[in-house]
């Protein structure tokens, strides 16, 4: 595969892969007496297949060796599944429509600012980043019911991203 390159994270050019978390262009409102602000209806939660329920957990994540050796795609198919991360720091998304066709992958880099809702049925690559430590704030499904599919791809399908 050729080096697939990294762009900026956007709304326009994620939106087929789920929604950009980040309070840039939100309406923004103040609260609790003018001493903090509250921005609404970031992104959507969709979890509520074969009664599942919100979960909401805490990531601590640490960089892969690079270049990262992309070996493993997954998704989630009975819903949609958060990441926010809560230092300022970089992070990397990696998705695709197809883990066995190369030419559907696509890699955007997030800033700490900015988080993504992968849509149902989106396949990603496991959390990448890029600094030791990172701390995520996940919201997903919770309960019973088969929400994980994983492929491990082929020696001949794997491929590097550098950052």
């Amino acid at each position: 595969m050729a080096r697939l390159p990294i762009v900026p994270l956007t709304k326009e050019a994620f939106a087929p892969f789920g929604e950009v978390v980040e309070a840039d262009g939100a309406l923004v409102k103040a609260i609790n007496q003018g001493f903090a602000t509250r921005c609404d209806g970031l992104a959507g939660v969709d979890v509520g297949a074969e009664g599942g329920v919100v979960n909401i957990s805490l990531f601590v994540a640490q960089p892969r060796p690079q270049p990262i050796r992309v070996e493993i795609m997954e998704r989630h198919p009975l819903g949609t599944q958060l990441f926010y991360p809560l230092q300022d720091r970089p992070w990397l998304a990696l998705v695709c429509t197809d883990p066995k066709d190369a030419s559907t992958y696509r890699a955007f880099a997030a800033s700490g600012r900015q988080g993504v809702s992968y849509a149902r049925n989106t396949w990603h690559h496991p959390l990448l980043v890029l600094d030791p430590d990172s701390r995520f704030l996940i919201v997903d499904r919770g309960g019973a019911g088969h929400n994980l599919d994983e492929v491990w791809l082929d020696a001949a399908e794997q491929f590097d991203l550098t950052p």
